[in-house]
């Protein structure tokens, strides 16, 4: 799963969220990976070897 996945991307993850889903926008690549919620809008922030980890499926862009 490395590199597949770039800004605005909607990501699901492995376990979900408090509020019930899994589904989350990457708003900040870099050395750490920022996401956002996409029902609660919470946003947190993990390292990128975390984020691989907990990955399960790059859904796409909202551009594409």
């Amino acid at each position: 799963m490395k590199n597949s996945y770039k800004l605005n991307d909607i990501v699901i993850m492995k376990k979900p969220h408090a509020c019930q889903t899994n589904e989350w926008k990457i708003t900040r690549v870099g050395v750490d990976i920022k996401i956002k919620c996409i029902k609660c809008n919470r946003e947190i922030m993990m390292d990128r070897l975390e984020f691989e980890k907990k990955l399960k499926k790059v859904i796409g862009g909202q551009d594409e």
